[in-house]
């Protein structure tokens, strides 16, 4: 499964090298609807398409961006003044007489305000970070599909919940940002050979526990630990990640577009760490198609998908 990816996010390079339109009303919609509140999850990297804005919808996104960032900085500084006030309580407690719940009440207030701090350091800063890029589970990203007449850049949720499922199916079974390959003529068939995308990523991360990392079984009483690995291409790349994606409607909910990454089995450099799937980059020559399915057929997709690029993937142990 891929966990999590470095995603190029910069609109007007991917529609420069793929001679594609931004659908930018999309975007502006997303952040509008964060701005007034709901839980849309957007990238530092995507949010700096808009800081030279050069229309009047990139300025109204520009201005979302700036709104939110004043509506989550005063609430990060309120809760940094409710924890200093519940530390100082806890300090004078402890002064006067020392108690199990006024030393907690000061190791949880100490971690909290600099967790805060941290958090409002990160929002305020303008230079460019390695993760900025990163997306995880239920977070948006620019994708690519095809419209009615060419190719198209869409803000599309990295969770797929396909038409016809319940708004709730995405707490119910959280696992749809993948799509595994063999899988895709039975849960996905629905979208399979209808409403394909890609994301281009650069590098991706998974998690493997440490025991099978190490290639060996737990020991008696261990508990499983988790290890997230960082996977890069070699040489460097961008990868042409295959995705399906859907349009999802309901009653007194805003429509839904979202997507999921395509899964096979792992080259062996990827199965040796202990990880059982791998996402699919395509051969950019096969891009139209597999944007453009219908009327292909499924053993033609299957071609394409074996059909992939193969550079070696080196990984290290994620920060």
């Amino acid at each position: 499964m891929c966990f999590s990816a470095r995603v190029e996010q910069d609109l007007r390079e991917l529609s420069k090298r793929f001679k594609a339109e931004v659908k930018w009303e999309k975007f502006e919609d997303l952040f509008a609807r964060r701005t007034a509140g709901e839980d849309i999850k957007l990238s530092r990297a995507l949010e700096r398409n808009f800081t030279h804005p050069a229309s009047a919808a990139e300025q109204r996104t520009h201005d979302a961006i700036e709104d939110y960032k004043k509506t989550i900085s005063e609430r990060w500084e309120s809760d940094i003044f409710t924890q200093r006030r519940r530390l100082g309580n806890a300090q004078e407690t402890l002064a006067l007489k020392p108690t199990k719940r006024a030393a907690e009440d000061m190791r949880i207030a100490t971690k909290k305000i600099q967790t805060l701090l941290d958090r409002l350091a990160d929002l305020r800063r303008t230079e460019p970070g390695e993760n900025d890029g990163r997306i995880f589970p239920m977070t948006y990203a620019p994708v690519l599909v095809q419209g009615r007449d060419r190719t198209v850049i869409m803000p599309m949720r990295y969770t797929c919940r396909l038409g016809g499922k319940p708004a709730n199916y995405d707490q119910r079974f959280p696992g749809t940002y993948n799509a595994r390959r063999d899988n895709l003529s039975g849960f996905w068939n629905g979208v399979y050979g209808r409403r394909h995308a890609v994301m281009v990523v650069d590098s991706f991360f998974e998690n493997v526990p440490r025991h099978l990392y190490d290639h060996r079984d737990l020991g008696p009483g261990e508990a499983v630990e988790n290890l997230v690995l960082h996977f890069n291409p070699k040489p460097p790349t961008q990868m042409l990640v295959a995705c399906l994606w859907d349009h999802w409607t309901g009653e007194n909910a805003p429509e839904l577009y979202s997507f999921a990454a395509v899964t096979d089995e792992p080259p062996e450099e990827i199965a040796a760490t202990g990880h059982q799937r791998c996402i699919i980059a395509l051969r950019e020559d096969n891009l139209h198609e597999w944007l453009n399915p219908k009327g292909v057929s499924r053993d033609r997709l299957e071609m394409i998908l074996s059909d992939k690029e193969r550079p070696y993937y080196e990984h290290r142990l994620a920060a």
